[in-house]
């Protein structure tokens, strides 16, 4: 049974699935898509062409939808999309994309956006994110499926955050960050692979090993990156391994901005995991 508060103002013509939950003070537009058993608490906004998909909650004065903050906008009919399973805390904006980015902003399944998190235009949100705290993507940023960022960091436009990544907290990130990596700092630089998190998701230490020595390959030396990606790709002993074509993947594709270097290269020289 959907639930509506008396406060609330909803669009007669918004689809609001079963077992919704709508709270005192939301406001649901005409063009908005809310699947089954979402949760707005109190004091949501969800506008323009936003879907939100099953089993998602969303926690007080967020605004979903909303236009872009972006000055080449001019009212094209863009769209936001929210995955089932999806928690969006206090506070969050996400904005829907642009003409100049495919029209699309989206964010998976299973992802924690919490308190105060921006999600710009024509971001491309993978499935299991964490976002803490004030994290911000500005505009056309990609980010891969169990990628973590921390609490008050900032991604440039356009760059690409890849799978099993993790960005510590309160860094500036101007550069890729390679599938697996972990990077932090105030211009972020990478530290190492994404250890923990490997460890957590049930990675096989046969394949966090074939990662440590792949980054050790890409950054220990000087020389041209393209030319260690073509290496990489030709050593038969690791690049028919799952982990490393994921990693030849992202590696081969298109991009703009440059990838994370090392800060400290000292832990390119340790074989622990």
């Amino acid at each position: 049974m959907t639930r509506i508060h008396p406060t609330a103002i909803i669009d007669p013509k918004a689809h609001i699935g079963s077992n919704a939950d709508i709270g005192a003070y939301c406001i649901v537009g005409a063009d908005a898509v809310l699947g089954d058993n979402v949760t707005l608490k109190s004091h949501v906004v969800v506008d323009g062409r936003t879907q939100v998909g099953d089993n998602c909650i969303i926690y007080p004065f967020a605004s979903i939808g909303s236009a872009p903050q972006d000055l080449k906008f001019k009212g094209e009919p863009s769209t936001v999309t929210v995955g089932s399973n999806t928690t969006i805390r206090e506070y969050v904006t996400i904005n829907p994309g642009t003409e100049s980015g495919g029209m699309l902003t989206s964010v998976g399944d299973h992802c924690l956006l919490m308190i105060g998190v921006h999600i710009a235009h024509d971001c491309r949100v993978g499935d299991h994110v964490i976002m803490a705290n004030n994290a911000t993507l500005a505009g056309h940023v990609q980010v891969g499926n169990h990628a973590v960022i921390g609490g008050m960091t900032a991604i440039h436009q356009f760059v690409r955050i890849g799978d099993h990544a993790m960005i510590g907290g309160m860094s500036g990130v101007d550069s890729d960050v390679l599938p697996f990596a972990t990077v932090m700092g105030e211009r972020a630089r990478l530290a190492g692979i994404n250890l923990v998190g490997l460890k957590r998701r049930g990675f096989a230490r046969a394949d966090i090993h074939l990662l440590r020595h792949a980054f050790q390959h890409l950054f220990a030396a000087d020389g041209v990156m393209q030319d260690k990606v073509a290496a990489l790709r030709a050593n038969p002993d690791m690049a028919t391994a799952p982990v490393i074509q994921q990693l030849l993947a992202f590696l081969s594709t298109e991009k703009s901005r440059a990838y994370c270097q090392p800060g400290n290269k000292q832990w390119l020289d340790s074989d622990s995991a």
